[in-house]
C-alpha cells in the first residue's frame, strides 16, 4: 500500500496558510463579493486562498494536477489536488463560523480515481479532520496533537441522529417525500449543512446525511475522512465514492436504510 504520509504533512502546510488567509478577512468589512454565473457568490477569500494553496503545490509537487472550484483545472496526471477554498461561502460573507477549507488528493487506480488523503480545516471553529487511505481519520490541531475518528454504532434508523443542508434541493430533485419519511423515522433531524454533517458522521455524533447536489470539492475529502474513520460514502445511486454529483454518507450499518428512502429509485 502507497505511503501517504508526506502528502499529508503537505496537506496540513497548504491548510494552515489557507487558515492564515481566511480568517485575516472574516468578518471585515470592506470583504469584496461577486455573485458567479450558477449564481452563487465568491469572495476576494475564497480566490486568495486557492491562489495560495495552487502556488504552494505548483513548488511542492509541481507533477501534479490539481482541480479547484474558482479555477478550474490544471495539468494532468494519476494524481490530482481537489481544492474548495471555502465550503461554506454563503456562512462565510455573513459571518457565520460553520465554513472550512477542503483538500484532498485523488490518486488514479484500477478502479478509477479514488480520494486518498483529504483534509477538512474550519479555523473559525477551530477545528480539523483528516485521513489517508490505510492511516485512519483524525481530529485536531496537528498530527502530534489529534484524536481518532470513529463512527458510531447505531443500527436502527428509528435511533438514528440525520443531518441534512436545506429542504429545497430534495425538492427540486422530486424526493421531497422521501425525505420527509426519513425525517419522521429518525430519532433526531438538524440542519447543519455544507462539510459539517461528514465530519460529525466521523466523529459518530451523527449517523447518516446526505445532499442532492455537489460537486467533486464539495465531496472529495469529507469522503475519505467518512470511510477512513468506519464508516460509508457513495452518491445516492450507491456508487461509492465522490463522483455521482450528490452524496450520501453514514455509519455503515445504516446506508442500505439511507439510500431506501433518498436513492435514484426513490424519486
Amino acid at each position: 500500500m502507497p505511503d501517504y504520509h508526506d502528502d499529508l504533512r503537505l496537506g496540513h502546510v497548504l491548510a494552515d496558510a489557507a487558515d492564515a488567509a481566511t480568517m485575516e478577512r472574516f468578518k471585515a468589512l470592506d470583504l469584496k463579493v461577486e455573485t458567479k454565473p450558477d449564481m452563487t457568490p465568491v469572495s476576494e477569500a475564497d480566490k486568495s486562498a486557492e491562489e495560495l494553496i495552487r502556488g504552494q503545490l505548483q513548488r511542492a509537487r509541481p507533477r501534479d494536477a490539481v482541480l479547484g472550484e474558482e479555477f478550474g483545472s490544471e495539468g494532468a496526471g494519476p494524481r490530482r489536488w481537489i481544492i474548495d477554498p471555502i465550503d461554506g461561502t454563503k456562512n462565510y460573507v455573513r459571518g457565520v463560523p460553520v465554513w472550512a477549507t477542503l483538500i484532498a488528493l485523488m490518486e488514479r487506480g484500477e478502479g478509477g480515481d479514488r480520494p486518498v488523503v483529504g483534509i477538512v480545516s474550519a479555523p473559525a471553529l477551530n477545528r480539523r479532520w483528516w485521513a489517508a487511505e490505510g492511516l485512519g481519520a483524525f481530529t485536531g490541531r496537528s498530527l502530534t496533537s489529534a484524536t481518532r475518528l470513529q463512527v458510531s454504532k447505531v443500527g436502527r434508523i428509528q435511533d438514528a441522529s440525520f443531518a441534512y443542508s436545506s429542504l429545497t434541493g430534495w425538492e427540486e430533485r422530486g424526493n421531497l417525500a422521501g425525505f420527509l419519511d426519513l425525517s419522521r423515522d429518525c430519532w433526531r433531524t438538524r440542519a447543519y449543512g455544507d462539510f459539517w454533517p461528514y465530519m460529525m458522521v466521523a466523529e459518530g455524533s451523527v449517523d447518516i446525511c446526505a445532499e442532492p447536489e455537489l460537486s467533486l470539492w464539495d465531496m472529495a475529502a469529507c469522503a475519505v475522512v467518512v470511510k477512513e474513520a468506519g464508516g460509508q460514502f457513495s452518491g445516492l445511486d450507491g456508487k461509492p465514492g465522490p463522483h455521482s454529483g450528490n452524496a450520501a454518507a453514514s455509519n455503515g450499518l445504516l446506508h442500505e436504510d439511507l439510500l431506501s428512502y433518498l436513492g435514484d429509485d426513490k424519486r
